[in-house]
């Protein structure tokens, strides 16, 4: 069988060269696959309604139409939208994170009976979908007056997000507990012991977690759909699907592809510049415990 020598070095036969170009071939197609509606999204923003409309399906704007982006961002409803995501993001990512932080620390280096149980039953909230507690939770916030406002997005992730709770009491779990004895023979308090001690520690999975945290609040359409009634507290994604309803009927899709690829920059851009740390943050979390 003919041989090859891979670029580590190391002999590999024919047949596993091709197959690892295969692979490739495939994988490549995946990613095209993949990739281009959001690429297509991108140029229907910059075409005219004629040419969206037209048999001859094109990708290539013609002509490039720029003056979508700027009718979207002079719509007041749109501002809005973004004013309300980051109103909600904002205490939620800050308040949410600390809270889940400081359980993620009680659960992974606090000895206390039924530490293992309150996690599991924790854990098994995971598993129950929106779908099942949304009309429950929507009753609740009625009764309580929440659904005209922004309160029924912001009040429930004050108290934490199980998933994060998760991820970082697997990165803490590595850490070994002799530094919670050695931080109370010093005098710290439990709370000292997670504020300066472990809180550094975890900083970096803290802040990979917080950033796919945002990236859930910023895309999040069905929960503001059903808690928020009132236009003025509409976020970002229900404007957008207001712009479907109004422009649809026109046929001005390309200011609503331009209202879509203006609300996707921000993930965007955060899963760009930190990849990396999301991958391995996930990556360590899952083999630690």
């Amino acid at each position: 069988m003919a041989k090859t020598i891979g670029s580590s070095g190391g002999v590999r036969s024919k047949g596993s060269y091709i197959l690892d170009k295969v692979l490739l071939v495939v994988l490549s197609l995946g990613a095209i696959v993949m990739v281009f509606p959001l690429f297509y999204m991108i140029m229907c923003s910059f075409m005219t309604k004629n040419q969206i409309l037209s048999a001859n399906f094109s990708v290539i704007p013609n002509p490039w139409v720029f003056g979508m982006y700027s009718e979207v961002l002079h719509k007041g409803l749109f501002l809005s939208g973004i004013r309300n995501s980051l109103t909600v993001a904002i205490p939620v990512l800050v308040v949410g994170g600390f809270t889940s932080s400081l359980a993620a620390f009680s659960f992974a280096k606090l000895r206390f009976r039924g530490r293992e149980q309150m996690f599991l039953a924790l854990l098994a909230t995971m598993m129950i979908p929106f779908a099942v507690v949304m009309i429950p939770q929507y009753v609740m916030f009625t009764k309580v007056g929440w659904t005209n406002s922004l309160l029924p997005l912001i009040i429930p992730g004050l108290f934490g997000n199980v998933s994060i709770i998760f991820f970082l009491r697997q990165n803490l779990t590595s850490i070994p507990n002799d530094m919670v004895d050695a931080a109370k023979i010093d005098g710290c308090s439990y709370f000292q012991i997670y504020y300066k001690v472990f809180l550094p520690m975890m900083k970096g999975a803290l802040m990979t977690q917080i950033i796919l945290w945002f990236m859930g609040i910023w895309n999040d359409y069905l929960a503001p759909t059903i808690f928020v009634q009132n236009e003025k507290w509409y976020t970002l994604q229900v404007v957008i699907r207001s712009f479907n309803d109004q422009y649809a009927v026109n046929s001005n899709y390309p200011l609503i592809m331009a209202a879509s690829v203006i609300s996707m920059l921000p993930t965007l851009l955060l899963f760009f510049f930190f990849q990396r740390y999301i991958i391995e943050s996930m990556a360590l979390s899952g083999v630690k415990g």
